[in-house]
């Protein structure tokens, strides 16, 4: 009896403007959401009144509020080192979650709740579009090859 070949991924090799075009697409989406997780996460260390108001009454004290922001800004500062970027997505990935449950439980509308989960998705993007082994692990086609 032959043994059978363990299933191989079909690499494709996209044309060099193709992947430069993507790659740098990447890079400014990663970017931009590291520019908004910064700002969000320093507004919850900083103690700016209207953010701490709002945060009290959605029932968090200052003292939540200063580990809710270094909890992003730590998956932040992960997301943006290149070596630890898949565990930075994950952890920015559990925040945002948080921030939709939140934003869900206390009826806050539909905007804060559409951008936490814009940003996750963001998030991943800027990955997927400048790593070739996470695009092998998902199931999309790519139409540039």
């Amino acid at each position: 009896m032959q043994a059978v070949p363990p299933a191989t991924v079909s690499k494709c090799e996209p044309s060099a403007a193709c992947s430069k075009a993507m790659l740098w697409t990447g890079r400014v989406i990663t970017v931009l959401c590291i520019l908004f997780l910064l700002f969000d996460c320093l507004t919850k260390i900083i103690p700016i009144k209207p953010i701490r108001d709002q945060c009290a009454q959605m029932g968090f004290n200052d003292t939540a509020v200063l580990s809710i922001g270094l909890a992003l800004l730590i998956s932040t500062i992960l997301y943006a080192i290149p070596a630890t970027n898949i565990l930075g997505a994950i952890l920015i990935t559990g925040y945002m979650g948080g921030a939709i449950a939140t934003n869900v439980q206390h009826n806050a509308g539909a905007f804060p709740i559409i951008m936490a989960a814009f940003i996750g998705v963001l998030t991943w993007l800027g990955i997927f579009l400048r790593d070739p082994s996470l695009r092998q692990l998902t199931p999309v086609r790519r139409a540039c090859c």
